[in-house]
């Protein structure tokens, strides 16, 4: 018989793309107030390895990734993704978003987003979400899989991700009593 431990804390990660460089930003304050404070963001990236949301979206489409100070437990991925959701439908116009947010966490293994959308990959957790497994760190990198989203797979995202990964692991290693984002009584999440 296994035994059942509590897994590790794992970090908190988002993808965030617009048309509208004011929408992120505003998006962006509502997942620091969500989420807690970041202890990575990305400089600004065009997101140009699919032209899949233009039409939804506009174009061209400008993205930011972030990384939160506060460690999660895996098993709120779902709970995560509800509350981006609910993000994202503040910002929609005429069922179109104006706002794409992509969250998702790393761990010491691989690098995990969070969807509402089921393929052979993807693992279901809870309340119509499932988990896609992005990467998984292997020899010192994060390798890419057949079915890696193109722009995750790039060189440039990869050693990014490696970073956040690294300045992680460095942080497990020297204390031993992480801070973590938790949810109060209600479900909302706590800094």
């Amino acid at each position: 018989m296994s035994v059942l431990l509590k897994p590790q804390k794992v970090k908190l990660i988002a993808s965030i793309f617009s048309s509208s460089k004011d929408i992120l930003e505003k998006a962006e304050h509502e997942l620091l107030e969500a989420f807690g404070d970041i202890d990575f963001k990305s400089d600004l990236l065009f997101f140009d390895k699919t032209r899949y949301y233009e039409k939804e979206m506009g174009w061209p489409l400008y993205r930011f990734f972030y990384a939160f100070k506060y460690l999660i437990d895996p098993g709120d991925l779902a709970d995560i993704k509800i509350k981006t959701n609910d993000i994202e439908s503040a910002y929609t116009e005429n069922t179109a978003r104006k706002v794409n947010i992509d969250p998702g966490y790393i761990s010491p293994e691989r690098l995990v987003l969070a969807t509402g959308k089921n393929f052979t990959h993807r693992i279901y957790l809870a309340k119509g979400i499932y988990a896609d497994l992005t990467l998984i760190f292997q020899k010192g990198r994060f390798l890419a899989l057949p079915w890696t989203f193109p722009d995750y797979a790039t060189m440039e995202l990869r050693d990014m991700f490696a970073d956040i990964r690294n300045k992680y692991m460095n942080g497990i290693s020297k204390n031993s009593e992480i801070k973590a984002c938790g949810r109060d009584k209600s479900g909302v999440y706590m800094k």
